[in-house]
């Protein structure tokens, strides 16, 4: 009697959640935002006036240019990695590499700072947790001093959350994310209505003075403010490198960064219109404001109780922060690693949630490292690195429109080349200036950290490079003497090969992979 064949049991796990397009909102939200959390310098740097006009112009002349930019090239190559394979396909592989590497690098520190500001607005609740109030060890290391304290616990704690959370993939980020800007935003809906209600009943203008000094030039708060502002409108290509993770990202890409920028300015206007309402001078007043001013300006609006409420939304939007940009970051390299620039156990997935472990865990620890406050000074190379990467991808996107004009764009921008020369002419002249404002801020040490990191990462890739080459000579050569096809093989020369958009290697069932853009040939991300 013949056994009838019985199909194994199906595994839920087997196809990851993907992220839907409201969760791909909530991403961006918080890969970009987060509220109006962090914006409150703004005022009392450039003024009022040219604080609310900046909230209104940065997006035109900064954000707008640079989604656009994602949303044609994210849906022409919408690949885990995102823009690491847009600069890889426009600009060859030098050029990924840059990309994919410095952009980690950059997210040491950046990373850092969210659980950091977890534990500031949680002490301003809990006096215990403030830094340095519960010291456990401490010890030296070269030239820092490093304190183990409950702060630092607490960091961690989050950072291990959170890394739990990303380990089961994008979608349940994306999910936990839609809950968490319910959160954020409740608090920012309620400061809303209570200070546009007092500047209504009380006949405030919430922008009498347009700079913050009455001798300071109109130039000068502009420039001064653009830096600040630019830099809480930065982050739209992060959600690119889980469009692998997405559900239809061709279709929903360019919907969810038009109405994440719509959300982020309306959550960076209508917060700081109303918390004008508490005037130029005293404890809060807008001349006094400073990062993590906004429940103390909630406290002189209302109390206690909205100061309490707003704290809470800071706390949540913080961790979000984190998530979000966790599942972004850890993509690079687990893609590094998929063209074998990298070891291969970096890019290993998961049995369950077919996630990169040793590329998120890694990651992570990195990030647990750099809430160590003698490391959070290095945050001043940020804005170079962050503005080498938007440059990086304009220049894919000119080389594409250029090399390859057949290639099927889902979305297309507009206006054609004349377009395109506006908005490179606007994000290389934000670029510029932010880094002429980041040098002056903090002079050479800037500029030395910066080169620093760009010098190890072009010294890194010849090495690399070679390192990948001699593998792949020697996988090929073991293929052809056990009398296999080097090509073909068992998988091992694939591994830092040129597969559709650089994502050979992987398994069929991944996470990973897109049937939109699994083709090969005239698609290949190569150069």
């Amino acid at each position: 009697m013949t056994a009838i064949p019985v199909a194994p049991p199906e595994n839920r796990w087997a196809t990851p959640k993907r992220v839907s397009l409201v969760p791909l909102v909530a991403l961006i939200f918080f890969s970009v935002s987060g509220g109006a959390y962090g914006i409150e310098p703004l005022f009392s740097t450039s003024g009022p006036g040219m604080g609310i006009l900046l909230i209104l112009v940065a997006p035109l002349i900064y954000s707008v240019p640079h989604a656009l930019v994602c949303a044609e090239l994210g849906t022409a190559i919408p690949v885990e990695g995102g823009y690491y394979h847009w600069v890889k396909r426009g600009l060859g592989r030098f050029w990924a590499f840059q990309q994919g590497l410095l952009q980690w690098v950059c997210s040491f520190v950046d990373m850092a700072l969210y659980p950091v500001m977890f534990t500031s607005y949680l002490s301003s609740l809990i006096s215990a947790v403030a830094p340095g109030q519960h010291v456990f060890f401490e010890f030296h290391l070269y030239k820092a001093d490093i304190q183990v304290d409950l702060n630092w616990v607490i960091c961690v704690g989050v950072i291990l959350l959170f890394t739990l959370l990303n380990l089961m993939g994008a979608g349940w980020v994306g999910d936990s994310s839609v809950a968490f800007a319910i959160i954020c935003l409740t608090p920012m809906l309620v400061l809303t209505a209570v200070g546009l209600y007092q500047l209504v009943t009380e006949g405030t203008n919430p922008v009498s003075s347009m700079t913050a000094e009455q001798g300071q030039s109109t130039w000068n708060a502009f420039g001064a403010g653009l830096f600040i502002v630019m830099w809480n409108y930065s982050g739209w290509d992060s959600v690119s490198t889980v469009a692998g993770e997405m559900e239809n990202p061709r279709k929903h890409l360019p919907r969810a960064l038009f109405w994440s920028v719509l959300l982020i300015v309306a959550g960076y206007l209508l917060p700081s219109l109303a918390s004008l309402a508490v005037g130029a001078g005293g404890e809060n007043g807008w001349k006094s404001w400073k990062d993590g001013s906004l429940p103390d300006i909630a406290g002189g609006l209302a109390g206690p109780w909205l100061q309490y409420v707003v704290t809470i939304g800071g706390l949540f939007a913080s961790v979000a922060m984190f998530s979000a940009l966790l599942a972004s970051y850890s993509r690079l390299p687990s893609s590094l690693s998929h063209d074998g620039y990298l070891p291969r156990w970096v890019s290993k997935e998961s049995k369950r949630y077919k996630m990169p472990i040793a590329s998120i865990i890694g990651s992570s620890v990195v990030y647990a490292l750099f809430c160590f406050s003698s490391f959070q000074s290095l945050v001043i190379y940020d804005v170079f690195l962050t503005n080498i990467g938007i440059l990086l991808e304009v220049a894919a996107l000119i080389a594409l429109r250029i090399r390859e004009p057949h290639l099927e764009r889902p979305y297309k921008i507009p206006g054609g080349w004349w377009s395109i020369a506006l908005i490179a002419t606007c994000l290389l002249g934000v670029s510029a200036w932010a880094a002429i404002q980041q040098y002056s801020e903090e002079g050479t040490k800037a500029v030395v950290y910066c080169l620093i990191v760009v010098g190890a990462s072009l010294l890194l890739y010849p090495l690399l490079a070679a390192r990948k080459a001699a593998r792949t000579s020697a996988a090929a050569d073991r293929a052809t003497a056990n009398g296999r096809d080097a090509e073909a093989g068992d998988g091992r020369v694939a591994e830092a090969g040129d597969g559709a958009y650089g994502l050979s290697g992987r398994a069929a069932d991944s996470a990973h992979t897109d049937k939109a853009v699994s083709g090969t040939g005239a698609d290949s991300v190569e150069a």
